[in-house]
């Protein structure tokens, strides 16, 4: 496996210069200030990064004061106890997506943030205590207890919400197989997801840098080479100083 210095100096080439590189990540808030969000925050990006799924971002972006709205502010305890019709009217409300399957895993996931929070203090510090040498073991639990929280979708919730991780996007997969990790164009066995981590760690270890930035600079490193800021800017993502 290659030293993380030649990704670095390949991504750098391609965005104008390690400076203009770095430029593009993002702050990676401290596990202190991870384990203060609030429980209502993590369940609203669950259902963001859910219903963003298969959909049109920017949709989703969009309409969201709608779906703050008509989820209560994504507040769990309020969701857990309304009664069957008035799921059934969200289902019905012109201000959210009406996805059925996708407005039931808010439900269910109000659910799981409350049950972790009950036994952990709260959501966010039971994420913010996951070691992230174990991110993989992280994403697996929040794809076996959590609803439609597995693959892309978890790793989404986990970044956007803080935790400092890494997101298997295509680029990230093509940097990983060129540079000697031995893994499917899609991991998703445990074989290709400890590869994963195994060289994330590596990585960590030789530079320092968040898992975040790796992630980042890896995906910048191939691929399309195009304007970083005006594609997470469509998307909803704050860039550059975020």
């Amino acid at each position: 496996m290659k030293k993380f210095s030649e990704i670095l100096k390949e991504a750098a080439a391609r965005k104008g210069g390690e400076k203009e590189l770095m430029s593009y990540m993002p702050k990676v808030i401290t596990n202190k200030q991870l384990a203060e969000v609030g429980d209502d925050r993590f369940l609203a990006m669950m259902a963001k990064c859910i219903f963003q799924a298969g959909f049109v971002w920017r949709v989703i972006v969009n309409k969201w004061p709608g779906f703050e709205e008509v989820f209560y502010g994504f507040d769990p305890a309020t969701l857990i106890a309304l009664p069957p019709d008035e799921w059934d009217k969200i289902g019905q409300d012109t201000r959210i997506v009406r996805n059925m399957q996708k407005i039931t895993s808010v439900h269910d996931n109000a659910r799981f943030v409350s049950e972790i929070a009950a036994e952990h203090g709260s959501f966010a510090k039971f994420i913010a205590e996951w070691p992230e040498e174990d991110l993989n073991g992280l994403l697996l639990f929040l794809k076996k207890n959590g609803s439609r929280l597995g693959g892309m979708t978890g790793q989404r919730v986990l970044r956007l919400s803080g935790k400092d991780t890494y997101i298997l996007t295509k680029d990230v997969v093509s940097c990983l197989q060129f540079n000697g990790v031995d893994i499917a164009d899609n991991p998703t066995s445990q074989r290709d997801m400890k590869s994963v981590q195994e060289a994330f760690n590596t990585w960590h270890k030789e530079t320092g840098l968040p898992y975040t930035h790796l992630s980042k600079i890896m995906a910048c490193s191939v691929g399309e080479n195009y304007d970083l800021s005006k594609t997470y800017q469509e998307n909803g993502i704050v860039v550059k100083g975020a």
